[in-house]
Order: C-alpha cells, then structure tokens, then sequence
C-alpha cells in the first residue's frame, strides 16, 4: 500500500497525538500536542489491504511483521474508540452490522469447535505463561504486590465466599477449565463438586489433578457441552468464570434457562463474566484470530435476564482493573517463553498472542470494557448472608491446597 495513501488515512483520526514512522525512515506526527506513542512501519503495506476495516489490516500487519507498535498502547486502543474504529452503537449503520455479526447462532457442535480453536492449544502453552494454578481468567488482587499465584487462588476463594457454600452440598462449575476451583470447593469447603468442560487438554488435566489429591469419590469432571447436562441434576450452588462470553449472543438466555433448570429452588449461581458498557460485536481481527464465535454481553442485557427465569440479583462486583493487572502479568510471563513460542509454533503466531494479550489490557483500561461477578439466587432465599462483609472476612477452615 503506497504511502500517500496511508498518510491520507492517518490525517483522518482526530482527539489524540501520534507518529507513524514509515519503511523509509520518514516520520510523520498528527494532531496537536507531543505524541503517546507510534506506529513503525517495516515495509509497505500489500496493495490487497483494504483500510475500511483498520483494525483488521494492522492486526494482521502487525503478525507478518510488518509493522509494530512503540509507545503508550492503551492510548492506541483509546484513538481507535474515540475515531469509532472499534465498535460503538451509536455509530451510522452499527445496528445492521451487529446484527450481521451477532445474528448467527452459536449451536453446540459449532461452539465445541470454536473452544478447542483457542483452549486445545496444548497444555504446555499455556502452562508456560499462566500461573500454577493454570487459572486463564482474572485474577484478584488485594494488595499490588500480590503475584500472580497469590491473586488467582485470592479469585478462587472470592468466588467460593461468595457462593456461601456448605458442606455436603453438590456444586456444579461450567467451564471449569484446569480444575483448581472444583478442587478448592471440595478441600476446603467439603461439597461435592462437579465441573464440565469442552476441552479435552483441559478435561485430562483436571482428571490428573482430581487422582493426585485423592479427590475421586468427590470432584467429577466431563467432557462435555453444559447444555447436555441431564435434565435431573440439581446442584445447590452453579458457577462459570470465563465461559459466559463463548456462548454467542442467541444463546444467552439458553444459558440462563439451562441453570434455572440446574439449580434448586434457593439455589444460588456465581456468574464471572467479561462484560461490555454496551451492546457490539467482537472486533473483526478478535473474532478471526481469537475467539470465533465469541460474544461480550453488555451488563445491562445480562442482568435484564435475570427477571426472565426468576433470579434475583443479590450484589454486582466490578474487577475491571484487577483483570488489566492480570493481562500484563501473562505478557511478562509470555515475553520470557517467547523463543519457545516460536520454535514450537511459527513466529506469526507468536505475535498473534502478544498482540492478543497487549490489546485485552489496553481495552480493560481504556475503552469501559469491564468483568463483573453477578451473584444471584433461582427465586427468594431469605436464609443467605445479605451482606458481603462477612463473607469476604471469613477465613476458611482450611487452606490445604498450596
């Protein structure tokens, strides 16, 4: 793509200072005021790239290496919210474009399909950037020195106070990826605890970890989709980190009708969720690369289906900023594995996750992207703590998993 060209495209995007530098060392600034950061062309576009869609054309730039990105990005990520490139409703023909994008159901076999593209992987990728726990969701940080162990078993145990758990009763996790929450709920906490997942990486490692804490007559795990769940199994508490965004936008109330179907009477679910300020699609580069078939709900759509199946919102917590602080420590760590990466996979790839990783932090600090936990209860149930205070200060009887 000729330079002229993309000089033009540049003068367009207004309300914050950059540089582009380009291939044959001209630089160039835009818009008042001592550029954040800039973006370092090493060759030429190809001709073929179409800027209609930019968020495309520099993501892939940016995996061929032909471009890179210096500088502050979360303000990248904010140029590109404030110049409407990443989507807002209340741009011209958003709502025929989202309904284009949204409109395609997320069946079962194609959602099985779409869980594998990102989580089979292979354990060992992920287990080189995640933490020991390999909890892949955010984590929860009490002090900012926590690291990044210390603040996904702190998540884990925000996430079992929560759900007031008591001994003997059966739990039920979807999307119980690597299997440390079903193992906490049934060390500590003595309840039954059962997990389903549609990654087999994910299912074997569960099970391994299920044998080595002699947890077999207590924790199950199964490989498969949580809509074939049998239609009498009745859990006292339900919980999903993570899994609500991978269920595409016409399956969230079968989501929500499924759990009622799950939960007894009282019964009480934990829902930890990436949620967006408003209703869009997934960026097109997210949804090619990362998440096919993924959708983040907005808060408002989701609590609004809570009356639908008679659930009642007991508290709403925000942890946008503790998942931000958990994205960059993934980067580092996935910085330090980064000959390993490309040995193992190619180096596109390996950009391909940088980028991914770089861009999820920006977006939790700049652009009101946000994870909510949503604690709510199938009917009234009057015997529950109606406070968080003294399910956050209590300690656990036991903390055996180390």
């Amino acid at each position: 793509m000729k330079k002229n060209l993309l000089k033009a495209f540049f003068k367009t995007l207004l309300h914050h200072p950059f540089a582009v530098r380009f291939w044959d060392g001209d630089e160039c600034t835009y818009n008042e005021g001592a550029p954040t950061f800039t973006i370092a062309f090493h060759q030429p576009l190809p001709v073929s790239k179409d800027l209609a869609d930019p968020v495309m054309v520099f993501g892939e730039a940016y995996m061929d290496g032909l471009v890179d990105f210096e500088g502050n990005f979360d303000d990248l990520i904010r140029l590109l919210i404030l110049n409407r490139f990443l989507a807002r409703p209340e741009d011209e023909g958003f709502l025929n474009k989202a309904t284009e994008v949204i409109g395609q159901i997320n069946d079962c076999s194609k959602h099985k399909e779409n869980i594998q593209h990102h989580y089979d992987l292979g354990n060992e990728f992920f287990s080189r950037w995640l933490d020991e726990t390999m909890s892949y969701s955010c984590g929860y940080f009490k002090q900012p020195e926590n690291t990044l162990y210390q603040a996904q078993i702190q998540k884990i145990d925000h996430c079992l106070k929560k759900l007031q758990l008591i001994p003997g009763e059966k739990l039920l996790d979807i999307g119980s990826g690597w299997g440390w929450l079903l193992i906490r709920a049934a060390r500590d906490y003595g309840v039954h605890a059962t997990g389903v997942t549609l990654s087999e990486e994910q299912y074997e490692a569960t099970q391994k970890r299920i044998k080595d804490y002699g947890l077999e007559g207590q924790v199950t795990v199964r490989l498969l989709n949580y809509l074939d769940l049998e239609e009498n199994a009745h859990f006292d508490k339900v919980v999903s980190v993570g899994m609500f965004e991978h269920v595409g936008k016409e399956n969230l109330p079968t989501y929500m009708k499924k759990v009622r179907q799950l939960l007894k009477p009282g019964g009480l679910s934990l829902l930890h969720s990436i949620m967006g300020p408003r209703e869009a699609p997934v960026n097109s580069w997210i949804r090619c690369y990362i998440f096919p078939g993924g959708y983040i709900p907005s808060l408002r759509e989701t609590i609004s289906l809570l009356p639908e199946y008679d659930f009642h919102l007991l508290h709403a917590e925000s942890l946008r900023l503790h998942y931000a602080k958990t994205l960059d420590h993934w980067l580092e760590n996935y910085l330090k594995e980064w000959d390993w990466v490309v040995q193992t996979y190619d180096e596109r790839f390996a950009r391909m996750w940088k980028l991914y990783l770089m861009a999820c932090a920006a977006h939790f600090r700049a652009s009101g992207l946000n994870i909510y936990q949503l604690a709510f209860t199938k009917g009234l149930n009057n015997s529950l703590e109606s406070t968080l205070e003294p399910l956050l200060k209590k300690e656990n009887a036991k903390h055996t998993v180390t």
